[in-house]
């Protein structure tokens, strides 16, 4: 008799320590997608502006119709994208086009002192750290997350019901690169 209660006062243990477990993976992957909801709202401000960079950019830019079709590109390929992870490899694409832009507007003065312009950058720039503060909380959601997926006992209770290791919204190799390049200083 005192055994079989044992045994039952044990299952129900294990049976508890389990839903528990599920449960805070739920929470974690709840709290991972919100964070990206989070990035999400500055991403739709930050398509909805690229529209007018592209058109202000326009008119003095003649000769770099490429980087403004990478661009245009590159923010249809991001509204487009549907999981999250799409989201993320689309949002890359699009940063290192709308830097690619950045750079060529050096060759452009008139357009520089273009004050429509330069209220535009300043809001994209202002969204861009907006954006970089959701990716810091968003990578910290995942990890979050990662880490639970993957430790025991917490992996066996993951593998049962399909949680797996998500992807971090991360620079990219290409520019990663860059990052790790020392920087050309030039005073002529």
């Amino acid at each position: 008799m005192t055994a079989t209660i044992i045994i039952i006062v044990v299952a129900v243990l294990l049976l508890l320590f389990f839903i528990t477990l599920y449960n805070r993976l739920v929470r974690l992957r709840n709290n991972r997608e919100q964070a990206f909801y989070d990035i999400d709202v500055q991403l739709k401000q930050r398509h909805d502006l690229i529209p007018q960079l592209v058109n202000t950019v326009k008119g003095y830019m003649k000769h770099e119709e490429g980087v403004l079709t990478e661009i245009t590109e590159a923010r249809a390929g991001a509204m487009r994208a549907g999981s999250i992870d799409e989201k993320i490899d689309a949002e890359n694409r699009l940063t290192r086009a709308i830097q690619g832009l950045q750079i060529s507007v050096e060759a452009y003065p008139d357009l520089k002192a273009s004050q429509n312009f330069m209220n535009l950058q300043e809001e994209i720039s202002d969204i861009e750290n907006k954006l970089a503060a959701s990716r810091r909380f968003f990578n910290s959601a995942t990890k979050e997350l990662n880490n639970a997926v993957e430790v025991f006992p917490a992996n066996l209770v993951a593998g049962m019901f399909g949680f797996k290791r998500e992807k971090m919204f991360d620079l990219g190799t290409d520019q990663r690169e860059d990052l790790d390049k020392t920087p050309d200083i030039n005073f002529q």
